[in-house]
């Protein structure tokens, strides 16, 4: 099974927004049990989105847990969104 989660943000500041999120990509691809993290910007202005797979919920909890998460995303990222919208999903017919 793998565990997917689509975030998207909405932001004024989305060039910095997606500039922030290079090191946080980097950093995620790294952790065990990441198989993708990859940062689109959205066609509608202000929009980016994340799409992330890990091999199971544990590893996006960890995920959550790591310093560089806590840090870029919640530290820095989150305070520059006026909103942000985060989807956990997994493969249909496997829940």
């Amino acid at each position: 099974m793998s565990f997917v989660v689509v975030a998207r943000y909405v932001t004024a500041e989305r060039d910095r927004v997606v500039e922030l999120l290079g090191p946080m990509a980097e950093a995620s691809r790294r952790e065990p049990g990441c198989r993708r993290y990859t940062v689109h910007t959205g066609i509608e202005e202000g929009v980016v989105v994340i799409v992330e797979e890990y091999d199971s919920e544990q590893d996006f909890t960890a995920h959550c847990a790591s310093e560089h998460f806590k840090r870029i995303v919640l530290g820095e990222v989150v305070p520059l969104l006026a909103d942000r919208q985060v989807t956990r999903c997994v493969p249909a017919g496997e829940r």
